[in-house]
């Protein structure tokens, strides 16, 4: 008889325990759900800002977009039509000195403090890379002047160039040192112990290995720079006219838009719509083609 009491109770306390433990388990799935659904609400909340921004620049600029819009200058004031080729051409040559001059200052200190983890001149290399991250665009933009616009006696775009390489080399220091460091130090002693030098290693192996997060820094630091607007009218400065000379002033989108958009005349606002939606356009495209990179040359470990 008390055997059977002891097996009743016991069975009640099984069924009790287990009762609560499905009770915890379905707060903890609610509790699941909602937060789940919290953050899909505030998710949706934070991009719809930007549909909005795209929506209205596309919904004002696709009027202007034609071939005669990409391929020739603008207007005098009080003729409609005209283009941005001028503005197109002056960014692409901007950017392109940019690179040159930031790509490989920006991949070479990265490779550096990726070796040298502890090192003094690292850590002061480190603490420059974060403030100069910080630093607005538009002191940037005074500093160039100062720097590099004075001594030359003018405005021109290879001051632009200097002014956005500066602004891009962060992001390029950045992303080679972080992605050097996740590459497996194994990696780098069985090249050493097969008698490499070290230079061949770290430019043959290292470099090599890595590619895709520097190319992918590389190209968010492009798109990051390209329609700053500050330090192109303290450095370009801007031209009406289609100019190829890196020494003198030179066009460029984020230049336009802010004159046009500024302007009184209504021609020259719907021309700066249209060299917006070219300017997302362009941001847009580099932002896909580093992702794409970015799944296509990823190394598995």
């Amino acid at each position: 008889m008390e055997m059977v009491l002891e097996a009743e109770l016991e069975k009640k306390k099984k069924l009790s325990q287990s009762r609560l433990a499905d009770k915890h388990i379905g707060r903890r799935n609610k509790k699941n759900i909602f937060f789940k659904g919290l953050i899909v609400v505030a998710t949706v909340i934070s991009t719809l800002p930007l549909l909005f921004i795209l929506f209205y620049i596309f919904k004002q600029g696709v009027g202007a977009l034609n071939w005669h819009f990409l391929t020739h200058l603008p207007n005098p004031v009080g003729e409609p039509g005209g283009g941005v080729s001028n503005a197109l051409v002056g960014s692409i040559m901007i950017l392109l000195v940019s690179c040159v001059i930031a790509i490989p200052i920006g991949i070479i200190i990265g490779i550096y403090l990726s070796e040298e983890k502890r090192s003094r001149l690292g850590y002061y290399c480190r603490l420059a890379v974060d403030v100069l991250q910080g630093i607005p665009s538009i002191v940037i933009g005074i500093i160039i002047y100062e720097w590099v616009v004075r001594p030359m006696g003018g405005f021109s775009a290879l001051s632009g160039s200097v002014a956005l390489s500066l602004m891009m080399l962060p992001s390029i220091v950045k992303a080679t040192e972080e992605t050097l460091k996740l590459l497996p130090e194994s990696l780098k002693e069985a090249s050493l112990a097969l008698g490499v030098p070290y230079y061949k290693t770290i430019m043959k192996v290292i470099v090599p290995t890595g590619l895709s997060g520097i190319f992918t820094g590389v190209i968010l630091s492009i798109a990051r720079v390209i329609g700053e607007t500050a330090p192109l009218l303290f450095t370009a400065f801007g031209n009406p006219f289609m100019s190829t000379n890196i020494l003198k002033p030179m066009s460029s989108l984020p230049l336009i838009i802010f004159n046009y958009a500024t302007s009184p005349y209504n021609d020259w606002h719907q021309l700066a719509w249209g060299a917006s939606m070219v300017l997302i356009l362009m941001i847009l495209i580099l932002n896909i083609i580093s992702k794409i990179v970015q799944r296509k040359w990823k190394v598995q470990f």
